[in-house]
């Protein structure tokens, strides 16, 4: 009786000491997110240019949301924008990350000039990238012109049918290198017995990774997949210093769609419209992809080695 009395209160002790560890990560979240949000929500309903009193207009922020036309071409935009940056980053990503997974040390040797991109900022590598690209004295078209491939110069960022691909790939080329880690980091927890047999089995290293490889990386694909779709309505920093939103509206995303509104145009309320879009749409989709991706009842894939 004593026992599981004193059991008891060390399981009731370990509760509290919990929830004591989780306080600042609370505190923090409320300050830095909800607290924020909800202002954010407040103030669309308003009309505010950021100095004089805010005017409350109750939903007329919200209903003009249904017939802005350049909202409308940012959201479409953003959407796209997610779609291409998991398309090009996933599989160069899994293949860079299982490669860098090998032992061998010319692997851990060029592994360092992959995560480079990591070490810098996005103002740092736009700014860079922005050089390189100029059409006048940059250097990808002073190469061009070098090597006698002239014809495929380009004003690469102030072309309105080139500007937005050629910012995914920058975008990819910043982002990669991490998801590649993310991947390295899966692929190294992956037991050998499993391909020790697999070969035994005469299974070839392409059959090796689809069948053992890929499955043991699920959980990896859907974090990494996660961070990508989510962290593509948050693209800002790279994509104003670069192009700043255009040329026109060719690489006007919905967060530059937001900070234009509510900081250049003066329209703070319909700005947080957009800062409350952006937000919802983020936890949707997070939510989705945990709860039709099974990554909520995420098990053990080591059992029974």
């Amino acid at each position: 009786m004593e026992a599981s009395i004193k059991a008891a209160r060390i399981e009731q002790r370990g509760k509290w000491i919990a929830v004591l560890w989780s306080v600042p990560a609370l505190v923090f979240y409320a300050l830095f997110a909800l607290f924020p949000m909800l202002i954010a929500l407040y103030l669309s309903f308003t009309q505010w240019n950021g100095l004089s009193p805010e005017t409350w207009v109750g939903l007329q922020n919200w209903r003009a949301l249904l017939s802005d036309t350049v909202t409308g071409h940012a959201l479409l935009l953003t959407f796209e924008l997610m779609a291409l940056c998991w398309i090009i980053q996933t599989p160069i990503s899994l293949l860079l990350g299982i490669f860098m997974a090998g032992r061998q040390r010319y692997r851990s040797i060029l592994g360092v000039f992959y995560f480079i991109p990591l070490l810098f900022s996005a103002v740092a590598i736009g700014l860079t990238w922005l050089s390189i690209l100029d059409p006048n004295f940059g250097l990808l078209n002073t190469l061009l012109n070098a090597i006698g491939l002239s014809g495929l110069t380009r004003g690469w960022l102030g072309d309105p049918s080139l500007a937005f691909y050629v910012i995914v790939g920058l975008i990819s080329w910043q982002f990669i290198p991490f998801h590649a880690l993310l991947y390295m980091g899966g692929a190294r927890q992956i037991p050998r017995e499993l391909y020790e047999a697999a070969s035994i089995d005469g299974a070839g290293r392409v059959q090796q990774f689809f069948m053992i490889t890929l499955p043991q990386l699920k959980y990896t694909l859907v974090t990494s997949t996660t961070l990508i779709l989510t962290g593509s309505l948050t693209y800002f920093d790279l994509i104003w210093v670069t192009t700043g939103g255009g040329p026109g509206f060719a690489t006007r995303v919905l967060p530059l769609q937001m900070y234009i509104t509510a900081f250049q145009d003066e329209s703070v309320g319909y700005g947080s419209v957009l800062a409350v879009l952006l937000a919802v749409i983020g936890i949707l989709l997070s939510l989705a992809l945990l709860r039709f991706t099974g990554f909520s009842r995420m098990s053990s894939q080591r059992e029974g080695l």
